[in-house]
């Protein structure tokens, strides 16, 4: 039962001590709503004014054979197996999509280092879409594309303008482009120090801007910044992983200009593949190309000799007796004749890999070995991606280098694959020819001219299937060539969303209003952190063990003593901490004058104005009272009270043994006395050492019920602890905003020490606006406070 007594009694001064937080911040709720206030008109401002961006995205599907991508071009090529020979990666063409080269040529196309903007209240406004006037340049300098120019044009009329230079400033010399201020026509060549500028209207000049007085201004900007602002806006991502379409966005103020960027970028993209694309069957035409007009040639020879054969031996059709022989070497004439036509084939190949360099492509459809059209595939993919990577880089670039370095390595493997395919057919000539040479032995009687027509017929066959083969194939380049198939499709064209994607308008209302509620409470919370003084209890709770017996609210009436009908909150505290001062004196005996000693840290800290009240509130409640002033450096009690200058200090150093004449009465309270300080000796110290004063407070405690005891601070004389002793209970006053929370050290020691007898703590000024006081009951004033105050700065209390 005592623990659920406890559990309850912390939860409720935990619910104390947050609501006391709480009114920390809630006493000042007028800055908070000043402050939000104030927030919101910003964020309204920045709405207002700050130009919106907008979004635009298009969709495209990129070809890649390894995720189920299109046809190749190459396809008419399967019968030599070099139909994947063109194989695209998606992350390859992200890369490529976000490359700085592309970028560069979109903007060079759309002109997008240059754009028009009219001059706004506050800002500016770009005039991309609906720009009254174009603006194009011819026979462009070396300067152009590092320019960074700002004109202003003027329209006058419909036919002219005034052109001139903005202002600049004297650095920026190098920014002028125009000699000085003039009028033009539109159309008109105007020569420049970046090239000719010609300036033409458009189908949105009689709608815009004609007649009004607001310039245009003609900003030109770097090309290499303009690309990287571009590519900083531009976003490139896959789907998925499991797909090839990638979407491709951007963000602008302008949703005309990022609609049109996107389309240009993809246009010069499928534009710059194709042609990549092209280049192999460019130069596998070329190949054909040569190799049919020197099989044409020896064609034409093969055919003049069979004509020559025939005449010379008058032979119209020969017919043997060896037909039968014949017959049966039909077979070995066929393969012959296909081994033949592969050796020449070989050969051609091989002197082409001799004079080739690393630039230069390998024909890839005159091999019917799929071990070596494999090679030449994969070698001709490697020349064409560095290729690609010399259009923005240069040979000592770490990709060429090491592409270099393959290209060297699969050439050398391509020229062996061949040469150990020519071995091959070699021996495989060899052994056709023997085994005819034993069917021709089996005819040796057939006539001469038989077999001499035989070996020019055989010429005249292989020349004649080598032309049509090749015929064919160039046949199939020049289709591939024709048909060649764009690198990606679009499935949604570019088109810029409505709703802007900066600045949203919830997200900036809400860090207005959250920042409105920061600022006002960093502060208030910042002024509490770093101020060191005592506030409140909260203040002490925690770092000291010396009992809290009540605070004391600030008063207007410093110096007014407690009344019967006084209701005033700081009249209220202190019948409060007269209370609770009866539970520290219940070890007194019966009969004898309770002593209490009121000190504190430091002079101005209310002790006096303690001890007086405590006196008087005693008094009041039929007790009979004696106030005594033992501060006697500094006695105070002249304040409040009108009294002669004489006291405990000329009884002290004196041999009077009669304290009651130094003794006066309050007129105002039945049984209040006060025992005033007297002169101010030049030897506090030894005065106090002495005997009488021991003697004073036994003859004291005998007449009166208490004994309120006004001291010295502890901390600057030894005078309190020198009569400490006689003290049933200390009373140790702190002054809220005055006391530093590192000086309750001070009171801590004297607490442990024991050096001060029944040690308790009194508060003194603090603020009853804050709930730390006692304002509340029938009758209590308020002191109220102005509602912008942070702080109030206290007088002086002694």
């Amino acid at each position: 039962m005592q623990d659920f007594y406890n559990d309850e009694v912390e939860g409720e001064i935990n619910d104390v001590n947050l609501r006391e937080q709480l009114d920390k911040y809630v006493v000042h709720w007028k800055w908070f709503v000043l402050s939000v206030f104030l927030c919101l008109v910003f964020a309204f401002l920045y709405l207002r004014y700050t130009a919106p961006s907008y979004e635009a995205s298009t969709s495209i599907l990129v070809k890649d054979e390894k995720k189920g991508g299109m046809l190749s071009e190459l396809s008419a090529f399967s019968d030599l197996g070099l139909g994947g020979g063109s194989v695209n990666n998606v992350d390859n063409e992200i890369e490529i999509l976000k490359s700085r080269t592309l970028v560069e040529s979109t903007v060079k196309r759309l002109n997008l280092n240059i754009s028009l903007q009219v001059e706004g209240n506050v800002v500016d406004r770009d005039i991309y879409g609906d720009s009254p006037i174009s603006i194009y340049f011819l026979n462009k300098t070396e300067l152009f594309d590092e320019a960074n120019v700002t004109l202003k044009l003027d329209l006058l009329s419909d036919d002219g303008f005034a052109l001139e230079n903005a202002k600049v400033d004297e650095d920026e010399v190098e920014n002028v482009i125009l000699s000085s201020k003039k009028q033009f026509k539109f159309g008109e060549k105007i020569p420049t120090s970046i090239g000719v500028l010609i300036i033409s209207k458009t189908a949105f000049y009689k709608q815009n801007y004609i007649g009004k007085d607001k310039p245009i201004r003609i900003i030109i900007s770097p090309l290499e910044s303009v690309t990287a602002s571009f590519r900083n806006k531009l976003s490139v991502e896959p789907i998925s992983k499991t797909s090839s379409v990638v979407n491709v966005s951007i963000t602008d103020p302008v949703q005309e200009k990022a609609e049109d960027f996107l389309d240009t970028m993809i246009q010069i993209y499928n534009a710059d593949a194709a042609e990549d694309k092209n280049f192999i069957s460019e130069n596998t035409s070329k190949f054909i190309s040569e190799r049919l007009a020197l099989i044409t040639e020896e064609l034409g020879g093969v055919e003049q000799d069979v004509e020559t054969f025939k005449k010379a031996n008058r032979l119209t059709d020969i017919e043997s007796e060896a037909k039968l022989f014949i017959q049966g070497s039909n077979d070995y004439d066929k393969k012959g004749v296909e081994t033949e036509i592969q050796l020449n084939v070989v050969s051609s190949l091989l002197d082409f890999i001799k004079k080739s360099t690393n630039a230069d492509l390998l024909p890839t459809n005159i091999i019917t070995d799929n071990g070596a059209g494999g090679l030449i595939s994969s070698y001709n993919q490697l020349v064409l991606e560095r290729n690609r990577i010399l259009k923005s880089a240069t040979t000592e670039n770490p990709s060429v280098i090491k592409l270099d370095t393959q290209i060297s390595s699969l050439k050398a493997n391509v020229a062996t694959s061949l040469r150990r395919m020519q071995s091959n057919l070699q021996i495989q000539n060899r052994d056709l020819k023997s085994q005819e040479s034993i069917l021709n032995s089996k005819i040796g009687k057939i006539p001469v001219q038989e077999r001499q027509f035989r070996v020019i017929a055989r010429q005249q066959k292989v020349k004649e299937e080598l032309y049509l083969y090749l015929l064919q194939k160039r046949e199939e380049t020049a289709i591939s060539l024709a048909a060649t198939e764009p690198n990606a499709r679009v499935i949604d064209v570019a088109k810029a969303n409505k709703v802007p994607v900066s600045p949203k308008k919830k997200i900036v209302y809400l860090a207005g209003l959250l920042i409105g509620l920061l600022i006002p409470f960093g502060i208030i919370y910042g002024h509490d952190l770093l101020d060191t003084k005592i506030k409140s209890r909260l203040d002490l709770e925690g770092k000291t063990p010396i009992p809290f017996i009540g605070d004391i609210p600030t008063s207007d009436d410093t110096y007014e003593l407690i009344k019967a009908d006084s209701r005033t909150s700081s009249a209220e505290a202190v019948r409060i901490v007269r209370t609770n001062l009866e539970f520290m004196l219940t070890k007194v005996p019966e009969g004898m004058a309770k002593t209490i000693f009121v000190t504190s840290t430091f002079p101005a800290e209310g002790k006096t104005l303690v001890s007086v009240n405590l006196a008087a509130t005693f008094a009041l409640s039929g007790r009979k009272v004696l106030l005594v002033g033992m501060d006697i450096r500094n006695p105070k009690f002249m304040d409040y009270f009108a009294m002669p200058n004489f006291g405990l200090t000329n009884y002290l150093s004196s041999n009077d043994t009669d304290v009651n004449k130094y003794i006066i009465k309050h007129n105002d309270y039945d049984n209040f006395y006060i025992l005033p300080s007297g002169v101010i000796p030049p030897n506090p110290v030894e005065l106090l050492m002495g005997k009488n004063v021991d003697k004073l407070f036994d003859i004291l405690k005998k007449e009166y019920d208490y004994i309120i005891v006004d001291t010295a601070p502890v901390s600057l004389v030894a005078d309190t602890l020198l009569v400490a002793k006689n003290a049933d209970t200390f009373v140790y006053v702190m002054r809220a905003n005055v006391l530093e929370k590192r000086m309750l050290s001070i009171a801590n020691t004297f607490y442990k020490e024991k050096k001060l007898p029944n040690m308790c703590i009194v508060l003194n000024d603090t603020d009853s606006t804050k709930g730390y006081g006692y304002g509340y009951g029938y009758g209590v004033k308020v002191d109220k406070k102005p509602w912008f105050s942070f702080n109030k700065i206290k007088k002086d209390i002694s």
